[in-house]
C-alpha cells in the first residue's frame, strides 16, 4: 500500500466567506478519501483478510444486482 500525503490547499480569498471555504475543505476531504486512509491504517490487517472481504463483498453486490436476496 502506497501512502500519499496531499496537503488540500483552499484559496480563502477566492471564497466569499469561512463557512463557504470550511465547506470546500469538507468536501475536499471526502472526495480524497483521506478520513477513511486514517482509519484503514490504524489497525493492521492481513492481506488473506482483505481479499477475503473483497470477495465477499462482490458476491453480495452481484447477488443484490441479480435480484437473489
Amino acid at each position: 500500500m502506497n501512502i500519499f500525503i496531499s496537503m488540500i490547499i483552499i484559496d480563502v480569498t477566492k471564497e466569499k466567506s469561512i463557512e463557504t471555504a470550511l465547506r470546500t475543505y469538507k468536501n475536499k476531504v471526502q472526495k480524497t478519501k483521506q478520513v477513511q486512509q486514517l482509519r484503514d491504517r490504524q489497525v493492521f490487517v492481513k492481506p488473506s483478510v482483505k481479499k477475503r472481504t473483497e470477495r465477499l463483498k462482490a458476491v453480495y453486490v452481484q447477488q443484490k444486482r441479480n435480484g437473489l436476496d
